[in-house]
């Protein structure tokens, strides 16, 4: 099969390739993660963020499963999952544009609501369509039983996850006619030498990076609400206002004439 070349392949990022293995129908998708944990690490550290270690482990392999699960998407995508954890409890946020390449995500350990049980939220927008959502539960405090949950709910068909290596993930999901027995016993030793056992044809290489693109601009959209109804209350008397991106959470520090001069210009 001829490989495609995407309009994002020109900038610098991490590679996720996928392939089609023939004669098992199904779709592979693979990545070393290396240098996108780079990038968040850079970004956590510049935000001044900090995680515990469970959660920081978590949000690892949520960002490997959802940058997997994107790169076996359509190109014209915006793709966004919460997925809530009871045990610990938490909430990871991850977002993507598959046209741009660029993914964000965060983690939230704070205001956190308890529930029944964990839950799974996917949200997607193609080509300017309104959005889509589907809602799942899963068990366990594992990311990707919590991905193969919704794709075999809300998909409606098998998707595994294996990690071959400290930052180095696979996923594999069922095509039509796929090879059931096959595709439910593999295990990480047979993923890790499908190059040697099956012919694998190659289907796209697609660039992702971690972007989020937030600025004062959209923070003030975030604020104006409020600004509108109780901007004493808002400011506390001082001259500005902090705030987190709640994509990235990035800080944005945000001055009271400002956001006045942003208000005055927007109608409500």
């Amino acid at each position: 099969m001829p490989e495609t070349t995407p309009p994002n392949t020109a900038d610098a990022g991490l590679e996720v390739r996928t392939y089609f293995v023939r004669s098992r129908n199904v779709l592979l998708a693979r990545a070393d993660f290396a240098d996108l944990y780079v990038d968040y690490y850079l970004h956590l550290s510049q935000q001044q963020m900090r995680f515990s270690p469970e959660v920081d482990a978590m949000f690892k392999r949520a960002l490997g499963a959802f940058v997997l699960h994107c790169a076996s998407r359509p190109w014209k995508e915006m793709i966004a999952w919460t997925i809530n954890f009871q045990q610990p409890l938490v909430n990871l946020f991850l977002t993507g544009d598959n046209e741009t390449g660029a993914v964000v995500g965060r983690a939230f350990e704070e205001d956190v609501k308890v529930l029944p049980e964990n839950l799974f939220y996917a949200d997607v927008v193609r080509d300017r369509q309104p959005k889509r959502r589907s809602t799942v539960t899963f068990e366990g405090s594992d990311p990707f039983a919590a991905v193969e949950k919704f794709y075999a709910q809300s998909e409606q068909r098998g998707t595994r996850y294996f990690q071959l290596g400290e930052e180095d993930f696979v996923m594999i999901s069922e095509h039509p006619d796929c090879d059931l027995a096959w595709f439910r016993s593999l295990t990480t030793e047979q993923v890790r030498n499908l190059d040697q056992t099956e012919t694998l044809a190659l289907m796209e290489r697609r660039i992702y990076r971690w972007h989020c693109g937030c600025n004062q601009s959209r923070m003030m959209e975030v604020l104006a609400p409020v600004m509108r109804q109780d901007p004493d209350g808002l400011f506390a008397g001082d001259a500005k206002v902090e705030i987190r991106c709640p994509r990235c959470g990035a800080r944005h520090a945000i001055t009271r004439e400002a956001l006045e001069a942003f208000v005055a210009g927007k109608p409500e």
